[in-house]
């Protein structure tokens, strides 16, 4: 058996060149990949060949009576595709009745097209559709136009790709690695990716080893999805971890995938292990279900990553809610957290005293933008935030970065799930493998790492023992969750008339000549720190000039002329008095412990309560002040803290004249501020290493100086 799947995806990758001239390399998928998953369907369908050819002509003689009787010819699909078996005897579900194979093929080099397409055609109507998908018809035209058709078959009848030689894992490796290498030469961008399968490894051991009591139980029936397939590569895993710990198990797998040529090689394979309860889609998981009355027991999928979604916008904006989740959606340019809203809507009910409501299990890879992109209030906060208050984010696990054949950016795998076990309920827990891989030997693509077994087995022990280490954290919910706060400050002016600032405000308003002029009569061009006393001076003068005047009672009841004359001669500076918003009589705004519900408020007296929220007494009134649009800025305070203690504790002590915007508190949840989620694995697993000494550093450079200048020596001596 061939075990080393890089030797023969280099042997079809030497194939492919023959394709050089009339094709670019990013266009040889076009031939590889179909030639491939036929010759794989010829090795497979040759055992059991003879009788289905035998079987075809008795069923073609009685069609050919009945078509002349005007009667309904049978069907033969239905009982060929039970005659053509495999080794074991076990019906494929599918077949051929050519009288051609690929050795026949290859003797034939002058009809080599016609008999090629005729082969082809075959084949059973499940495998037809398949090749419609790869639009191979056109290829075979082509490669017989520039007389490569011929060359190429022949090579592919030299390789033996029946499951015996080539087991399935291994197939599954060649799919992705020619596909890795076609995506390389179209230069594709790092979104459109396929998964290590190592990753795919842990994936499959986070998902199923929580359940190994259950799936090794004899008759045992497993419902699995992957809604974003590829060739199935992490369907193929799945289905090997559960044969090789219960080889009775049923496991039923659902696929589903955008692009025609990893469509077409999943189906294929599908076919191929015998999976007929199985089956995979093509089409666009977003906007596209088509297992809308389904619900599986494990789910797991690698999305491309940054995927943007403004093609399915229009569709999903129709929607009611998507998938089940009626809250605000993420940014256009990255749709990610949506394969993980369906993925959730496919999970089954879960009741634990119910054994037809199990619940189900979901692993899936992200980049880092879903775990803390987006602030409170934000699509991408409020997905967190929906999965976490719900209690369904079980774990989270780091990876290392360049694990990628075409990307080298980090990743991470989240496992979801709305069945969790007594002791994770109400906790996340974090695990980092970002330093545990394996440097490679040789590079494939932007693939630099790999985690070897033992890391492998390393991280499954941890997310089952759910224990504190330096690699594994446990935390409750609410350790991710913030409220979002306004923090203001006052406004502070300096007020003074120049020539340059009096040219301004009159070739702006000319018309307030007059006006102006008794103004700059009394405050001359001195400088005023006080905003305010320096407007209750130009009212006053305003109050006593002639009706005649024009233009002054435009600026005394604060139209835009009076923005334009405070733009004019005012500049902000940090010793000036704040600025006066409004006067408030006391007991007309009533602050209280209801401004903070369900927090636990320190002792405070009442004045430093109403300071909290920018209101200060002034003897009978309270002063509110107007806040400096550039001073403002934000709080993110954790869930577990109490504001005002917060702000206390690490605001007003460096900045002493903030307040928390009233507004802010009413925007959401019961007057708390915005409620936000993100998860920080830089923050969790931070290690502060202090900086070497002085003397040492120093010892260095001395050292290095030494080298410099014997080395300069020797250049000028």
């Amino acid at each position: 058996m061939i075990t080393n799947f890089q030797q023969l995806a280099n042997f079809i990758w030497s194939v492919a060149d023959l394709l050089r001239g009339p094709y670019r390399p990013p266009q040889y998928e076009r031939v590889m990949l179909p030639l491939t998953v036929l010759r794989r369907f010829d090795a497979v369908l040759a055992p059991s060949k003879g009788a289905v050819l035998s079987k075809y002509a008795e069923l073609d003689a009685r069609n050919k009576r009945l078509r002349e009787e005007k009667k309904e010819p049978i069907n033969v699909d239905p009982v060929l595709n039970n005659l053509a078996k495999d080794e074991d005897g076990t019906p494929l579900g599918f077949h051929n009745h050519s009288l051609l194979d690929f050795a026949k093929l290859k003797g034939d080099p002058d009809n080599i097209g016609r008999h090629l397409a005729d082969y082809i055609a075959g084949f059973s109507e499940n495998i037809r559709k398949i090749f419609e998908r790869f639009e191979f018809d056109k290829e075979i035209e082509k490669l017989e136009e520039s007389n490569r058709l011929y060359q190429v078959v022949s090579q592919f009848a030299e390789i033996d790709l029946h499951p015996r030689k080539v087991d399935n894992i291994t197939m599954g490796l060649v799919f992705e690695d020619l596909i890795r290498r076609f995506n390389e030469a179209a230069n594709e961008t790092a979104g459109d990716h396929f998964t290590p399968r190592e990753v795919i490894q842990l994936m499959v051991n986070l998902l199923l080893e929580p359940d190994t009591s259950v799936l090794t139980q004899a008759g045992v029936i497993v419902t699995i999805c992957d809604p974003a397939c590829g060739t199935g590569g992490m369907l193929a895993e799945a289905q090997n971890w559960i044969r090789a710990h219960n080889e009775q198990a049923t496991v039923k797998v659902f696929g589903q995938d955008y692009n025609p040529r990893s469509y077409a090689v999943a189906a294929s394979d599908l076919l191929i292990k015998g999976h007929k309860d199985g089956q995979v889609v093509l089409g666009n998981t977003l906007t596209d279900d088509p297992f809308p009355d389904q619900r599986f027991d494990y789910l797991l999928a690698n999305p491309p990553f940054g995927v943007d979604w403004k093609a399915e916008k229009k569709t999903i904006d129709c929607l009611p809610n998507f998938r089940g989740y009626s809250g605000k959606l993420p940014r256009i340019n990255d749709g990610a957290l949506l394969f993980l809203l369906y993925m959730m809507s496919k999970f089954q009910d879960y009741k634990p005293s119910d054994r037809d409501r199990p619940g189900s299990r979901t692993a899936i890879v992200f980049n880092g933008s879903p775990l803390f992109t987006g602030g409170a209030g934000s699509g991408e906060s409020e997905i967190r935030r929906w999965i976490i208050e719900r209690d369904q984010l079980e774990a989270i696990v780091a990876l290392p970065e360049q694990m990628f054949y075409n990307t080298g950016i980090g990743t991470f795998i989240w496992v979801v799930s709305n069945r969790k076990a007594e002791h994770r309920k109400g906790k996340i827990q974090l695990i980092d493998t970002r330093e545990r891989y394996t440097p490679m030997k040789r590079s494939l693509g932007d693939k630099r790492r790999y985690l070897d077994q033992a890391a492998l087995d390393a991280v499954t022990r941890e997310h089952g023992a759910t224990e504190h280490s330096q690699t594994s954290r446990v935390f409750d919910n609410t350790d991710f969750g913030y409220r979002r706060i306004t923090v203001l400050r006052p406004l502070r002016l300096r007020f003074q008339i120049t020539e340059e600032t009096r040219e301004r405000f009159l070739n702006t308003c000319p018309e307030l000549f007059d006006a102006f002029q008794a103004i700059q009569d009394e405050l001359s061009t001195e400088p005023y720190s006080d905003w305010n006393r320096v407007w209750d001076d130009v009212q006053r003068i305003f109050k006593h000039l002639p009706d005649y005047v024009e233009g002054w009672a435009k600026v005394a009841k604060g139209t835009a002329q009076k923005k334009i004359f405070r733009d004019c001669f005012t500049i902000t500076a940090p010793d000036a008095a704040p600025v006066v918003a409004k006067r408030h009589k006391k007991g007309e705004v009533l602050v209280s412990s209801a401004w903070f519900p369900g927090q636990i408020l320190p002792e405070l007296e009442a004045a430093d309560l109403y300071a909290l929220l920018g209101l200060y007494a002034d003897g009978k009134t309270l002063l509110e002040y107007e806040p400096a649009p550039a001073l403002k800025d934000f709080e993110n305070i954790p869930l577990k803290e109490d504001i005002v203690s917060y702000f206390l504790r690490e605001v007003r002590p460096y900045v002493n004249d903030a307040w928390i915007d009233r507004e802010t508190l009413d925007e959401q949840d019961g007057g708390v501020g915005k409620v936000g989620y993100e998860i920080n694995f830089n923050r969790v697993f931070f290690e502060y290493k202090p900086p070497r000494p002085l003397a040492v550093i120093d010892a260095e450079l001395a050292e290095v100086e030494k080298r410099i200048m014997s080395l300069l020596r020797d250049v000028t001596e």
